[in-house]
């Protein structure tokens, strides 16, 4: 609590105290038994409220969140032009009068919500694209006072600055929505139609003595058409999307087949190469092999007789043959170890 607050407060007190004094001497008066010096009393109690009502309402005191214009009725003007800083200060008793205004910031918002905007119901800025499509614009201002017009705001303004906030945000984003198409207000050119409405926006706001910190674009909301129709737009690409997926997936198959195949033709063609490598390496292994037995039957020529009856059973003593029948082999008589040797 501030002094000239104080101040004003005891002031009050003083003057029920006259009021009281007042009635006392008028009651003992109307008695018969006057106060001794209860005039005096009187006139001296209120000189003090006079004074103290003079000095109380000279008295100003400024919080640092606002500045006060003093209205005055011994200016030309009928205004002081400079307004009244934080603290304590005197004007003019009952010749001058402040009226406060705050320099702190404040935040107006036009919502479409019928409880988010500084206005019930749905006050969201109904705008038309360049390509014809009516959008709906949720927006915040974050502004205040400029302390160095807050004179200027009372002259022009008053309590209805807020008005002026109102009316060229909506304008100004009116105008910035019709340079540009749907598409490009909700995705490629967002950033640069914000821009455009702050600096418009900022301009307008300090030529009247208030100063803007922020522009919000908040929501964008669609006609009911528009959005079905954007839905629908949704789908179909969401759809294409997915069917490119699938073809994709089927080439993937399809590499995938084709590989496993050449890897299989790749492995048939080197077993075969290797089946017949093997082959190439066995005939050249036989070819050798019966050079050597020829070279061995040609200095041996018995040696066929030799591993024929080594292949016979052991218990063959006799083996008939046909007499017309010539033996590939000779063979040789029976010797006189009891053996049967075949002959011819």
């Amino acid at each position: 609590m501030d002094i000239a607050t104080i101040l004003k407060g005891f002031t009050g007190f003083i003057w029920v105290g006259w009021v009281a004094i007042l009635a006392l001497v008028m009651f003992n008066a109307a008695r018969k038994t006057p106060l001794k010096s209860g005039k005096s009393l009187i006139i001296i109690v209120l000189v003090i409220a006079i004074v103290m009502t003079t000095v109380s309402s000279g008295l100003v005191f400024t919080n640092p969140q606002e500045r006060g214009v003093v209205i005055s009725a011994v200016q030309p003007e009928g205004y002081r032009s400079e307004a009244l800083q934080p603290g304590l200060s005197w004007i003019i008793p009952f010749a001058e009068n402040v009226v406060f205004y705050p320099i702190s910031q404040q935040t107006y918002t036009m919502s479409i919500a019928p409880t988010e905007g500084a206005i019930q119901g749905d006050d969201s800025i109904a705008a038309r694209t360049l390509d014809g499509q009516e959008i709906y614009v949720d927006a915040s201002v974050i502004f205040s006072i400029d302390p160095t017009k807050v004179v200027q705001v009372h002259i022009y303004w008053q309590n209805t600055y807020v008005d002026l906030i109102r009316a060229q945000v909506r304008g100004i984003i009116r105008d910035a929505v019709s340079q540009y198409s749907v598409d490009q207000v909700v995705s490629s050119k967002r950033f640069e139609m914000v821009q455009s409405v702050e600096d418009n926006l900022r301009v307008k706001m300090e030529e009247n003595g208030l100063f803007l910190y922020d522009f919000v674009l908040r929501n964008i909301a669609f006609s009911p058409e528009y959005a079905a129709s954007v839905e629908q737009k949704q789908i179909a690409e969401q759809q294409a999307q997915q069917a490119e997926l699938v073809v994709e997936q089927k080439k993937q198959e399809a590499e995938q087949a084709r590989q496993v195949a050449k890897g299989a033709a790749d492995a048939a063609v080197t077993r075969a190469e290797g089946e017949a490598q093997a082959r190439l390496i066995q005939a050249e292994a036989e070819a050798k092999a019966m050079l050597l037995i020829a070279e061995v039957l040609k200095n041996n020529p018995n040696l066929l007789n030799y591993q024929y009856i080594t292949k016979l059973s052991e218990d063959i003593s006799v083996m008939l043959v046909p007499s017309d029948a010539p033996f590939v082999l000779p063979f040789p008589q029976t010797n006189g170890s009891g053996t049967t040797t075949l002959v011819p």
